[in-house]
């Protein structure tokens, strides 16, 4: 939509999608569909051969016609893709840990990763302190059981559903930095696999999801998209 709108004023622009479905809907006047995990809009990290072809395809949309224009990047020259939270198998599924256990026992390490990365983390988006984030887990438990649970941090002009976004990818940016931290040379997929397949939290997102896919709403069952891949 701000493309449009910069367009509108003569400038040119080209947009990298990583969701087709989206640019279907929005129909901005040029995107480039890359077939990417979320948080790589370029492709595979320190592969600058690979980045340089998104960028040059994505310019490229600069010499077509007037769109709207939906291009799709070749699936041949895209990574290898991060394993998807639906296809990762439970490794701990007897005894599951509480998930606000398995944040407490994190809060070391992750507070290790803010002081050796000098105060920069990706955790800040529901603005709820960490002394209150035990109380955040019981929350998106209750959540996922279809109860009306709220949390009072949360804005009033914030729906709900978005709300309960922020607060996942916050809980999912401190289990990937305290991991990080734990294990400094795990490649990515390792990173998921055990996030996915190894964590209590891992195995509490889903389910969250499937209450907002039980809804009509699209907008609702947007944000369950996004949350558990």
């Amino acid at each position: 939509m701000l493309a449009r709108v910069f367009e509108a004023a003569g400038l040119s622009t080209v947009s990298i999608a990583m969701v087709r479905e989206h640019m279907v809907k929005v129909k901005p006047p040029r995107a480039l569909f890359v077939p990417f995990p979320f948080g790589f809009a370029l492709g595979k990290p320190n592969d600058p051969a690979l980045q340089h072809r998104v960028i040059a395809a994505a310019l490229d949309l600069l010499e077509k016609p007037a769109g709207p224009l939906l291009v799709d990047f070749p699936e041949a020259e895209a990574p290898e893709q991060l394993p998807q939270a639906s296809v990762i198998s439970r490794r701990n599924t007897p005894a599951t840990p509480d998930p606000a256990d398995e944040v407490t026992a994190l809060r070391a390490c992750y507070e290790r990763w803010v002081e050796e990365h000098h105060g920069r983390t990706a955790v800040g988006l529901c603005g709820i302190p960490q002394r209150r984030w035990r109380g955040m887990i019981r929350f998106l438990q209750a959540y996922a059981r279809g109860e009306a649970a709220d949390m009072p941090e949360r804005p009033a002009q914030i729906a709900l559903p978005q709300f309960v976004r922020y607060c996942i990818d916050d809980v999912k940016a401190f289990y990937y930095e305290a991991r990080m931290t734990q294990r400094p040379d795990a490649p990515e997929t390792d990173l998921h696999t055990w996030f996915w397949g190894e964590t209590a939290i891992g195995q509490l997102i889903p389910t969250v999801a499937q209450r907002m896919n039980a809804t009509e709403d699209p907008a609702v069952k947007a944000i369950a998209y996004g949350i558990a891949r």
